[in-house]
């Protein structure tokens, strides 16, 4: 099955300040944590320090190699919240966080203000939903603390004039040449197809079945499809209800050459996708895992 896989990422390294994460040789799981009230599926879970901080070591415990904390609720129809409340909610968090664990923090921001305070306190990478294309000013930021990005596909609305994966490796090419132009290095930037961003339900699966062809550009994938309405289309389900369905997406991820697969439900996903690492890239997870 390895023809899946197109771009051979072994041997490369992810440096996120202390930590290096090896790519290639496994799929690295991101650890969704959300500090919101509002956010779609866990909104309100985690706003206190000592849940937020059980949470993030029990996502470890797991198997996740990143923690992503997010101030915003970032679905469909979500109000926009200050740059002052998305501080107060993230910055506890990466504080606590930093001191706890022993695991890269990203911050899930589209605000470059947001982004520097969280830098500046040694967060480790900066995930932005708008793909370094909202503000300028965020690749600025990121290029100064030498940090990873994920670069997002999103747009509004859902209309595509021509092939959706052209348009979407269109996107990315301006997203790079932003970041590079800004000094961010091109071993640190990582793509995201943005799975539930500008897209109906049967967009996002017809990216899904051809997440494959943005290997070509060269960077390390993020999947991101956890709980998210493409799996409630398909199965009926409600966002909790959605965990088998968010496998099942994981496994084709990295079937198709994902680098990091973004989860709510850790366990879960990393024993699926250890499973299809052995199967995929040849892993000898009972040995080096």
């Amino acid at each position: 099955m390895r023809e899946y896989i197109s771009r051979d990422n072994k041997g490369k390294n992810l440096k996120c300040g202390d930590f290096t994460l090896k790519l290639g040789e496994k799929t690295h799981i991101m650890g969704i944590l959300n500090v919101t009230p509002d956010s779609f599926s866990d909104g309100g879970k985690y706003e206190a320090l000592e849940d937020i901080l059980k949470q993030g070591k029990q996502m470890i415990e797991e198997g996740a190699s990143i923690i992503d904390i997010g101030g915003e609720s970032t679905r469909p129809g979500a109000e926009e919240v200050t740059i002052e409340e998305e501080l107060n909610r993230v910055v506890p968090a990466v504080k606590k966080l930093l001191k706890e664990v022993a695991v890269p923090i990203s911050v899930d921001t589209y605000k470059w203000q947001v982004a520097e305070k969280v830098l500046e306190l040694g967060a480790h990478i900066i995930n932005d939903i708008w793909g370094l294309q909202k503000d300028e000013r965020m690749a600025k930021v990121v290029a100064k603390y030498k940090v990873p990005v994920v670069i997002m596909h999103n747009k509004n609305g859902n209309e595509y004039r021509n092939d959706i994966m052209e348009e979407i490796k269109e996107f990315f090419r301006v997203s790079i040449d932003i970041a590079l132009s800004a000094g961010i290095e091109k071993d640190k930037i990582i793509l995201d197809p943005g799975i539930g961003f500008g897209k109906t339900p049967e967009q996002n699966i017809l990216v899904m079945s051809r997440l494959n062809e943005l290997n070509e550009l060269g960077f390390p994938v993020l999947l991101g499809t956890s709980r998210k309405s493409m799996i409630g289309k398909i199965l009926d389900l409600e966002a909790s209800e959605r965990v088998e369905g968010t496998v099942s997406t994981s496994v084709i991820g990295v079937m198709l050459g994902a680098d990091i697969i973004r989860v709510h439900d850790v366990k879960e996903n990393y024993r699926a996708v250890k499973v299809a690492d052995t199967i995929v890239r040849g892993a000898k997870p009972w040995i080096e895992y």
